[in-house]
Parts: C-alpha cells; sequence; structure tokens
C-alpha cells in the first residue's frame, strides 16, 4: 500500500523523477483551467442564464460571503487567492471518484507547498493593506519581547496548515485501501463518499483559516474615542 503518491514514480532521469503527485496536480490543474474556460465562455448579464453561470455564481458568491464574514474588508480583493486554495482542494478531494487516482492533497509536499502560500500571501497582503512599516510594527506589538513569539507563530501555524490538511487526506485514502483488502466493495463506496464529503470539508477548513491568518495581517486599529466632556 502507498503512504503517498509521492512513491509511484512514471519517469525518472537522474535527480529528475515524475511521480503521481505531479502528474495528479497537473491534472487537478488542467480540469479547473478547462472547467473554468468552458464555464466562462458564454457568461451573460441577462435574466436567462445557464445551468453552469448559475452554478458559477452561486460558488463565487458563497467564497465571497465566507470572506467578508471572517472580516476582511473588500473580500474581492482575496477572492482569488482564497478562492483558488479552496477549488483546489476541492477539487482534489472530488477526484477520487476516477479509477487509479490519488489525491495530491494526500502528499505532504503539496500540502507544504500550499501552507507557503499561504505563509507568503499573509505578509503580502499586510503590506499591502498597512504598509511596510506598518505591518512589521505588529510584530513588536504589544512589546518588543514578542517579536521571536510573532516568528515561531508565523512558522509553526504553517507547519500546522500542511499537517493538518496532510493527515486528514491520507487517512481518508488509507481506510479506503484497507477496506478493499479485507471487505466487499460496499464499504469502500461508502467510505468513499464519506471521503468525498471530509475532503470538502477539508477545503472548507484549509481556506477559512488562510482567511483567518490574512485578515489578522491586514488587521486595522479602531480610532481612540476623544474624552467627552461634561
Amino acid at each position: 500500500m502507498r503512504l503517498s503518491p509521492d512513491q509511484l514514480i512514471y519517469w525518472q532521469h537522474g535527480f529528475f523523477k515524475l511521480n503521481a503527485t505531479i502528474v495528479f496536480t497537473w491534472m487537478v490543474i488542467l480540469i479547473l483551467i478547462v472547467g473554468a474556460k468552458l464555464i466562462t465562455r458564454n457568461l451573460t448579464t441577462e435574466h436567462k442564464r445557464s445551468r453552469w453561470q448559475n452554478l458559477l455564481e452561486i460558488v463565487v458568491m458563497a467564497i465571497v460571503s465566507q470572506i467578508k464574514d471572517v472580516g476582511l474588508r473588500n473580500p474581492k480583493t482575496y477572492l482569488s487567492f482564497l478562492g483558488t486554495l479552496f477549488l483546489f482542494v476541492a477539487m482534489s478531494a472530488l477526484c477520487t471518484i476516477i479509477p487509479g487516482y490519488d489525491p495530491p492533497t494526500g502528499s505532504l509536499s503539496t500540502t507544504a507547498a500550499l501552507a507557503i502560500c499561504v505563509l507568503v500571501a499573509v505578509p503580502m497582503f499586510g503590506i499591502m493593506d498597512q504598509g511596510m512599516k506598518g505591518y512589521l510594527k505588529t510584530y513588536i506589538e504589544p512589546t518588543f519581547i514578542m517579536l521571536p513569539f510573532n516568528l515561531i507563530s508565523e512558522v509553526s501555524r504553517t507547519l500546522a496548515l500542511a499537517v493538518r490538511l496532510f493527515g486528514n487526506m491520507m487517512s481518508g485514502a488509507m481506510i479506503i485501501g484497507i477496506l478493499l483488502t479485507i471487505t466487499p466493495f460496499i464499504f469502500p463506496i461508502v467510505m468513499t463518499l464519506l471521503g468525498l464529503l471530509t475532503g470538502m470539508v477539508q477545503a472548507y477548513i484549509f481556506s477559512i483559516l488562510a482567511a483567518v491568518y490574512i485578515a489578522a495581517a491586514v488587521r486595522t486599529r479602531e480610532p481612540k474615542l476623544a474624552p467627552s466632556t461634561p
């Protein structure tokens, strides 16, 4: 039993390896690109719209609503990044219905890459919102002693994001593989459906946590109220 799609190598030349993680990642990206192209080619503002456009608008509005609920102003600013994270993780899980497919999120290298994207995006959005000086100042608040703890927090939450997603996705694939060897096919089918649900939940959690981290980076201070005069 493969613990990770990294172990399945399709081609190798010296140091370079083409494993299942890379292949299935490209496959998911290709599905998202082709799907987006097909859905958006006939967009219209008329009252009568296609079912695909209605589905697209529902997904986009739901993502924007969740970003807004987290507390981020101008949610459309973060839609492309957070929406892409959610769709990639969700599509990685949905493709498990394809025979022979292993979700790339079952590899620690993939989840680490996604977490590093969040690690880079958090200060990027923070600097865009507060400026370089304003953002860096948050690392020494309320006192300079907090600097090492804030830096450790940045690294630890990135590691937690990667390990959480990796562990949840890999465990589901392992359970299905074990059931296939010891039980009839009915139980793996049920577990596959449960895995699809789990994958969607993990996509939601991962994107929401990324939004929360970004919201913490772009937080603004409330203006102090002037003392009232008697």
